[in-house]
């Protein structure tokens, strides 16, 4: 046998580029080299699994909207859980619609809900500037102070005692003004801020702006994706909150939608003609004012989550390891 048998071949240009480009194709197809082409059974397995963690989701949430719809006789057939409305019977949100306890917390939601949303993003914007800018008086104590909130949080009866002294009990500033500030958000934000290039700052102050200025003609406008997303969490912690609910007011015509589900929802209390607000003897079913009141409930999350959901991957990814 020869010795140019025993030789080892050699790889040419040609052979490179074959290599590459076949590297080239994998990454424009969306998957890494290391990995070879997802089988027929791979593909299905994925399917299945999605399905059933859709159907885990969907199922629910239509027996729910499905029951409100429903009338007495449906109801009682299906045995408490509808999936499929042979009609649309709206008697249920005519009901808890029309006046008394559903109605007045609904409007007391939605009030806390935006207040408290616009007064948190306020607050966070000005704290997180401040904390952005490293020649600030303060900073650094100040940051550290942020940073011991992110991994400490006060308990129940100091924040109980808290709100006590300074005469919030009973007060809807006491829905507000505890959870305001929330530190983590604030850390969030003010990674967005130092990320800007610090030379168009430069330039606004060569121009004369001010702080103020450059705050609100220069950093606001360009961290509209980050003040969404945080916007998006204040707001569903102020409508989902119902636990500080229940700790300050005792008052219960002011207590808030949430609170109003767990009442009469998760605790299965009856709700009379006098409560509901409806006209006449006759009331829907129970089960169908309950998920009446479940569905009124989750519309405002669902209505507004469409509009933010384009900035929650340049919000959410915010501060995060760049590879």
């Amino acid at each position: 046998m020869s010795a140019a048998a025993n030789r080892p071949a050699v790889k040419g240009p040609s052979a490179g580029r074959r290599a590459t480009g076949r590297r080239t194709t994998d990454r424009r197809a969306g998957r890494s080299p290391a990995f070879g082409r997802p089988s027929s059974l791979g593909r299905l397995a994925k399917a299945v699994v999605l399905t059933l963690c859709c159907a885990v989701v969907v199922v629910p949430f239509a027996g729910i909207l499905a029951t409100s719809l429903a009338d007495r006789a449906e109801i009682t057939r299906a045995g408490g859980f509808v999936l499929v409305p042979h009609g649309v019977h709206l008697a249920a949100y005519r009901a808890v619609l029309s006046g008394g306890v559903v109605t007045r917390a609904l409007v007391i939601s939605l009030l806390v809900t935006a207040v408290g949303t616009a007064l948190s993003l306020a607050a966070t914007a000005l704290l997180a500037y401040g904390l952005s800018r490293t020649d600030s008086v303060g900073h650094r104590p100040l940051l550290m102070v942020v940073l011991f909130a992110v991994l400490f949080g006060p308990g129940i009866i100091p924040s109980y005692l808290v709100v006590k002294q300074f005469g919030l009990l009973d007060s809807y500033w006491s829905l507000i003004l505890p959870v305001m500030v929330n530190a983590f958000n604030v850390v969030v934000v003010r990674a967005f801020f130092m990320e800007l290039p610090a030379e168009l700052l430069d330039a606004a102050r060569i121009d004369g702006a001010g702080d103020w200025t450059v705050l609100w003609r220069v950093v606001l406008p360009l961290s509209r994706a980050v003040l969404a997303v945080i916007g998006l969490f204040y707001a569903v912690g102020y409508w989902n909150s119902f636990f500080n609910a229940l700790l300050y007011l005792n008052d219960t015509s002011k207590w808030p939608l949430q609170l109003v589900l767990r009442t009469y929802v998760v605790n299965n209390t009856s709700l009379g003609v006098d409560q509901v607000g409806a006209s006449g003897s006759s009331l829907p079913p129970q089960t169908a004012i309950q998920m009446a009141i479940l569905v009124i409930s989750l519309v405002p999350v669902l209505v507004v989550y469409p509009f933010v959901q384009r900035h929650f991957g340049k919000g959410v990814l915010t501060g995060a390891v760049k590879g």
